[in-house]
């Protein structure tokens, strides 16, 4: 399990943005209320069968529960549909792979990767850079170097990774999350 526990860190690094979309995470506290001071007036709803097919593609994963969001998630998610629209494909195509990835782990590993999240933000800043800098540098190698890479992450120990990890030098790079698991 410690084995996998930098991968799936900086898995997470790359896709934490989305893996809360991802998961059925309880509906944010809400601010119904609006109060005589209050200029923001909440947006009113919209039913499912008012959103333009666009939206209706990109929101088919919600369209069951649609309806019973409160106007501020509906609203939410529609600012989310709008930027989503704005990705390039090969971008989008990446984060569906990363939530199709995200739904076939299992729950102990989408805990122990929220726990390697938290590591990852418990990080410096300085620290965070130096790890995106070299997962970076790991993705630019040639196939033949990244799978000697990955070979030798797999035949040290765990003190030796943390030693590695410790002294990673500017040049240095990082082998990858391991590949999603077929279910």
């Amino acid at each position: 399990m410690r084995r996998l526990a930098l991968p799936l860190a900086l898995l997470l690094l790359l896709g934490a943005p989305l893996a809360a979309v991802a998961q059925a995470a309880p509906p944010a506290p809400s601010n119904d209320w609006q109060g005589p001071d209050d200029h923001h007036p909440l947006p009113p709803p919209r039913p499912w069968n008012q959103l333009s097919a666009d939206e209706k593609d990109i929101l088919s994963p919600l369209a069951k529960d649609w309806d019973t969001f409160p106007p501020q998630r509906q609203s939410r998610m529609l600012d989310k549909a709008q930027r989503w629209r704005g990705l390039p494909a090969d971008r989008r195509a990446e984060i569906r792979d990363r939530i199709a990835h995200w739904q076939q782990m299992t729950p102990e590993e989408r805990a122990q990767a929220r726990r390697n999240q938290q590591k990852f933000n418990d990080l410096s800043p300085e620290q965070r850079q130096k790890l995106h800098d070299a997962f970076e540098r790991f993705r630019t190698l040639p196939p033949d170097q990244r799978r000697a890479l990955v070979e030798q992450w797999r035949n040290q120990t765990p003190e030796q990774r943390r030693q590695a990890l410790d002294h990673l030098g500017p040049n240095d790079a990082l082998p990858p999350p391991p590949p999603p698991r077929d279910r």
